[in-house]
């Protein structure tokens, strides 16, 4: 089987590394388009053994990015277009149709309470998502929580399929060696506790308020895995709080990283770490926290459907938590004052191994060209 996956950009993200990690196994012959932004993640496709073609689109409004598209998906004779984020899914299921290919998989990676991929949500945005959602085969939402909203947006509930996000679980096993070379790469010290977040640095996962939290817990360290166009005022606000000296920002990191990389890697990152704290009240899946859950954190989140949309008992190191500073201090000094410890990797973690997201997706795949599903056991 032939696939073309489109997608906006490839720069690190959550939905970036998330197709990247599916290409390590999915059993199809895959390509990859990116509209724009051929970034660090493309790199690490590639590196995979699988091509990436930058299509060179020069806004929202670049018609002439579709024809463009539709000649890649004609001349490649592909069985499947599946696309990826918002631009992706209008543009490439336009294109597919233009192509003659009639059989798109979508998958909706961020589509939030209040927004969708860090924009506000919109009458003209809702619209324009339903009228191209029409041109597709099915829309896959990466939890029950995306695919209960994507219902009540009006898509049709029987072309909604649920392929939660995974990772590949066994990377982010605790190495105590890890930890110690992680920790001293970064200057920090071996008995230090580590407060941990990871995403990318905008308004919406709300860091400012770890940064704050983070001041008031006596001799607590930060360090934020990520980046975006808050990292200035992430820095300026621990200087105004008097804890720049604790308060370390990595910057944004490949998973797994190109081969050949310097500095830590994200298992070896949280390894570093002795608690993770994702503090975004609007979270489509909630990665991280089942990465940090994997590597045998415990968590605090102010939202996570990843965790939320299982049983109870699936997560026992995971704990909700409010927003508010003060929310956040009284749990971060409750997890200080039960000391360091690594914790069992819980249930949810095993859950949502990316190799069983990949059958689910292979699964719909056969499904769509088949017309008959493999098993996604």
């Amino acid at each position: 089987m032939k696939v073309l996956h489109v997608i906006t950009g490839l720069g690190i993200g959550g939905a970036e590394q998330q197709l990247r990690l599916l290409l390590r196994h999915l059993p199809v012959q895959s390509r990859v388009v990116t509209l724009t932004n051929p970034g660090a993640v493309a790199e690490g496709i590639e590196a995979d053994g699988t091509p990436v073609t930058d299509l060179g689109m020069a806004g929202n409004r670049d018609l002439g990015a579709l024809p463009r598209l539709a000649g890649i998906v004609r001349r490649g004779r592909y069985d499947l277009v599946h696309t990826h984020l918002y631009r992706a899914c209008v543009y490439g299921r336009a294109a597919a149709r233009l192509a003659g290919v009639r059989r798109i998989v979508a998958t909706e990676h961020s589509l939030g309470e209040t927004q969708i991929e860090g924009r506000p949500l919109s009458a003209g945005t809702r619209a324009l998502y339903l009228a191209s959602e029409r041109l597709g085969t099915s829309t896959v939402a990466v939890s029950a929580s995306v695919a209960r909203r994507l219902a009540d947006w009006g898509v049709p509930r029987d072309r909604i399929r649920v392929v939660p996000n995974g990772i590949e679980t066994d990377r982010f096993a605790f190495d105590a060696d890890a930890r110690r070379r992680a920790r001293r790469a970064l200057g920090i010290p071996g008995d230090a506790h580590v407060v941990g977040g990871v995403g990318r640095l905008a308004p919406g996962k709300r860091f400012d308020l770890l940064v704050r939290a983070v001041a008031e817990v006596p001799d607590a360290r930060l360090l934020l895995v990520g980046d975006g166009e808050r990292r200035a005022d992430l820095l300026a606000l621990a200087r105004s709080l008097g804890v720049a000296d604790r308060v370390l920002l990595t910057g944004a990191r490949a998973d797994p990283l190109p081969a050949g990389s310097a500095g830590p890697s994200l298992p070896g990152l949280l390894a570093a770490m002795d608690v993770l704290v994702s503090p975004s009240p609007d979270e489509t899946f909630g990665l991280a926290v089942v990465e940090a859950l994997a590597a045998g954190l415990p968590v605090l989140y102010a939202a996570c459907p990843a965790v939320e949309d299982l049983g109870p008992g699936a997560a026992p190191g995971a704990r909700r938590t409010g927003a508010s500073v003060p929310d956040l201090v009284a749990a971060l000094r409750g997890v200080r004052a039960a000391g360091p410890a690594r914790l069992p990797v819980p249930a949810a973690a095993r859950h949502y191994d990316i190799a069983h997201s990949a059958r689910q997706l292979m699964s719909l795949y056969d499904q769509a060209v088949h017309g008959t599903p493999s098993s996604a056991k």
